[in-house]
């Protein structure tokens, strides 16, 4: 995605400095527009309640790139990060793709670099390379399969044991699906600033206050405080195991927009975000939330900013996220 030139196209737009009248119904402007335009708005669990209120679909990485392949809208509007939107457009070249802020961008996908991760790519040239949906589309080009944390672990057991396999980006969820699957991967150094920044001690100290709750934590973060996690998922599978646990407290170790969902799915249960090494109660992406409903709206309004991007690019990063969706199927995996 060319960030600066699709900038330098909202600046000659004056798209970026326009204000939002405060009488105006967001909601109901939104889905007037989606109707007009036959878009679709897709959000990430992580984005803030209002979002995800007037999204089309609410999901995980997995689900977002399957509903993304399967959707018959014209218009596809990314509530997410930059990766996602890339991933939406790989999947559907001929559908405008937007996002509502470009800046929306993501730690471990900046972990990253293609020029960096091609060096050790030939290094290991013998491995197949899985990378982690949360990557550039210059790195899942560099990818032979794709993958979710929904998903990882029945992608790495869909091969033979006696593949080599380079893992990337993110190191914590390779060191726990090399525990998982009994594989020993070799880990590219990345990570997820929000995933890695939750406070071992604080988390202690909560669960010494609150003795009944459960703790659920994303493979995302590190391994210490995997080890006191009572269950450990994907976004969706998080979200399906609180739901129908008889624990009626959790402490929530991931991003706080997954709480939202929570507290719809189970009212009657209590919701505490794990908090982080800070002064802060609770963990956000501060990528995630730089999407508004305001820029939701303004970016449907005007379909600005637009995901674009070479096709040879295209081609080569379509071919793993394709291999992904085929297993993911085979499996009965779902978003």
């Amino acid at each position: 995605m060319n960030i600066s030139k699709a900038t330098e196209q909202l600046e000659q737009n004056g798209y970026l400095n326009l204000e939002v009248d405060a009488q105006i119904d967001l909601f109901a402007e939104i889905e007037k527009l989606k109707k007009e335009k036959n878009a679709i708005v897709l959000a990430h669990y992580y984005q803030e309640s209002d979002i995800q209120d007037v999204a089309d679909y609410i999901g995980d990485s997995l689900g977002l790139a399957q509903k993304a392949q399967s959707t018959n809208a014209d218009m596809i509007v990314f509530a997410g990060v930059h990766f996602m939107a890339e991933t939406a457009k790989i999947l559907n070249p001929s559908k405008k793709v937007l996002l509502p802020d470009l800046k929306a961008g993501c730690s471990l996908a900046d972990s990253a670099p293609a020029d960096l991760f091609k060096a050790f790519k030939e290094k290991h040239s013998d491995h197949l390379v899985i990378s982690y949906i949360n990557c550039t589309s210059e790195i899942k080009a560099l990818s032979d399969i794709i993958c979710t944390s929904s998903n990882a672990e029945k992608i790495i057991e869909s091969l033979p044991k006696e593949q080599k396999i380079i893992f990337a980006p993110d190191k914590n969820l390779g060191g726990y699906l090399n525990k998982k699957t009994g594989r020993n991967m070799l880990l590219w150094n990345g990570a997820c600033m929000v995933h890695e920044i939750f406070s071992l001690e604080k988390i202690i100290k909560l669960k010494i206050r609150h003795p009944e709750a459960e703790v659920v934590a994303h493979p995302e973060c590190e391994e210490a405080v995997l080890r006191i996690a009572d269950f450990i998922g994907s976004t969706t599978q998080i979200l399906k195991y609180t739901a129908t646990s008889p624990a009626n407290t959790f402490i929530v170790a991931t991003e706080t927009g997954i709480l939202h969902q929570m507290q719809k799915d189970a009212p009657n249960k209590t919701f505490i975000p794990a908090p982080p090494t800070n002064n802060c109660a609770c963990n956000d992406c501060p990528y995630m939330k730089l999407n508004t409903l305001e820029k939701l709206y303004l970016c449907m309004k005007y379909e600005l900013p637009e995901i674009t991007m070479d096709e040879n690019l295209r081609i080569a990063a379509k071919k793993p996220i394709v291999r992904m969706l085929e297993i993911s199927r085979k499996a009965g995996l779902i978003g």
